[in-house]
């Protein structure tokens, strides 16, 4: 149905005179009788009677006027949803209880007026198609992998190194230190069974694991976050990782430990990836608040792989 035609009816319903109609819509009277002829032979019926005190609904045209209403508020929605500065800006994250969720949170929190559209995709390939096609705004993910190149359209910088943690439970034989080194892992069995040969976060713990000379066991099957935290905690020999700022919640008697990794100190490279085209003004004011969150890090005393390091700063 054309619009211009729906609006133009609805114009002169509201004002009674073609003529008012063709003033407000800044085109010809001839015009605008054009468009309502065009409109009552698509519907096939009669919408208005022209008579000296100007034009009047007919019935078929009262019963139209309250639906051609909806369809104009239907098109200002839609033109909303893409209108920058109008929709949400949809952002990816790896994880909702993960660092770029919380990162978020901080945001919004500095800019409690910013519209957020928050989802999930599985890995950097689905997140950078999502950005080049439009489907979503920016992702946070671990963007330089071995052997992969950003497409030139794409943007990437550097906005948060998240420290990494040892989780265990009461009865491991760390379990009472504050602190310890990656080398002191050697040997120790760290399981995590989440994690996904060929993404971003399979390809760090392979790094971690090499570089320190760690067992990293992915055996067994992923039943989630609460039946891994279950284990753990019973356990007297396995261990896991945790980002910094992952959101963990466990019943009081599991007694889980989170000990902080030192000398150096492994952390996990956030990015955040965006379309150089992208103009929405929520993304500049995200890609702000986190260069000056970033501004007052050193990266001294911390480890991230080689590829990690390389043009990613930003």
């Amino acid at each position: 149905m054309d619009l211009d035609a729906v609006r133009t009816f609805v114009t002169v319903a509201d004002g009674g005179r073609f003529q008012d109609a063709a003033a407000a819509l800044s085109v010809t009277q001839q015009a605008v009788s054009k468009r309502i002829a065009t409109l009552e032979k698509s519907l096939g019926v009669r919408l208005f009677t022209r008579g000296a005190r100007g034009a009047t609904l007919t019935i078929d045209g009262q019963a139209f006027l309250p639906h051609a209403r909806d369809l104009l508020r239907a098109e200002e929605r839609a033109l909303a949803s893409v209108r920058p500065g109008s929709r949400a800006l949809r952002v990816d994250v790896i994880g909702r209880r993960l660092a770029p969720a919380s990162l978020l949170r901080d945001f919004r929190r500095v800019h409690p007026a910013a519209e957020l559209d928050v989802v999930t995709l599985f890995d950097v390939d689905a997140a950078v198609d999502a950005v080049r096609s439009g489907t979503i705004d920016a992702s946070f993910r671990a963007v330089t992998m071995p052997g992969r190149r950003l497409p030139d359209d794409i943007e990437a910088a550097r906005v948060f190194d998240e420290p990494i943690h040892l989780l265990t439970g009461p009865a491991h034989a760390l379990a009472a230190a504050r602190a310890v080194t990656p080398a002191e892992l050697a040997g120790h069995r760290i399981w995590m069974p989440g994690l996904v040969p060929g993404t971003e976060w399979g390809a760090y713990y392979d790094a971690l694991a090499a570089a320190f000379a760690l067992t990293i066991e992915i055996t067994g099957p992923d039943f989630g976050t609460e039946p891994l935290l279950d284990t753990i905690a019973d356990s007297r020999s396995l261990a896991t990782f945790v980002g910094e700022r992952t959101h963990l919640v466990w019943p009081a008697d599991h007694g889980l430990r989170r000990i902080a990794l030192r000398d150096p100190a492994p952390v996990y490279p956030h990015s955040l990836i965006w379309h150089r085209d992208n103009t929405h003004p929520t993304l500049a004011a995200l890609r702000a608040d986190l260069r000056t969150r970033r501004a007052g890090h050193s990266p001294t005393g911390t480890w991230a792989p080689g590829w990690a390091q390389r043009g990613t700063d930003g």
